[in-house]
């Protein structure tokens, strides 16, 4: 993968992307809390619709990040390999 599409750091500890490295990176983070707060103060009242609403903008903002993530999404337990 190039430099260019790699918009997040790896975990040292855990599964799944770290910090973000890029600008691109902190938007997609930033615009998925804010969506997130969106969606949770719209169906604050109503606990499944909540749940049926948030579980597939988790989903694709965990694709997007785990594409890129520099080395991919694997678990890592924090040892050199």
């Amino acid at each position: 993968m190039s430099d260019e599409l790699e918009w997040f750091r790896a975990k040292r500890i855990g599964f799944g992307p770290g910090v973000p490295i890029r600008w691109q990176g902190w938007a997609l983070t930033i615009g998925f809390v804010a969506v997130s707060i969106g969606i949770s103060l719209a169906f604050r009242k109503h606990p499944l619709q909540l749940v049926a609403a948030i579980i597939p903008l988790i989903v694709v903002f965990l694709v997007i990040s785990c594409r890129t993530t520099r080395g991919g999404c694997r678990w890592s337990s924090g040892k050199e390999e």
